[in-house]
């Protein structure tokens, strides 16, 4: 069964998420170094259920891009570079780490695990990926792109 796989691009840290079988929950992953996500992100695309990837896109809250977007555009080439075959889609994630943040609190997580920034990006992931769903429709017969 096809998966999709977010990607929430830091500087330092990305979290990564990925959907269930029938793409309709997505799930936070794992928070990988950033120099090691392109490898990451390949090794998890050769076990070949990938069908999309996407990729959060920083925006200034009043929608203009920001200095970050700019370091996304250049590893989201380096993602079609590497796997040509897996469409590439960029969805808004603004608001994304309070909202995160707020998910580890209702969560009940432990203050000591929510000031973790792994756990924070992991998550972010999740929400961007789910927004992704939610905007297509997460129903599985629903077409892909």
């Amino acid at each position: 069964m096809p998966r999709a796989l977010a990607i929430d691009y830091g500087l330092k840290r990305t979290g990564l998420a990925i959907t269930d079988d029938l793409m309709m929950i997505a799930s936070p992953l794992e928070t990988v170094e950033t120099r090691l996500a392109l490898e990451r992100i390949t090794s998890i695309a050769s076990r070949g259920d990938l069908a999309c990837i996407v990729v959060g896109e920083a925006r200034h809250r009043d929608g203009s891009r920001s200095e970050t977007t700019e370091l996304q555009d250049a590893f989201v080439r380096k993602i079609r570079n590497a796997l040509p075959g897996i469409p590439v889609e960029r969805v808004d994630e603004r608001y994304s780490s309070q909202l995160a943040a707020q998910a580890l609190v209702q969560g009940g997580m432990k203050k000591k695990d929510r000031m973790k920034k792994e756990n924070l990006d992991k998550v972010s992931a999740a929400l961007i990926l789910q927004w992704w769903l939610d905007s297509r429709g997460s129903s599985p017969a629903a077409p892909l792109l």
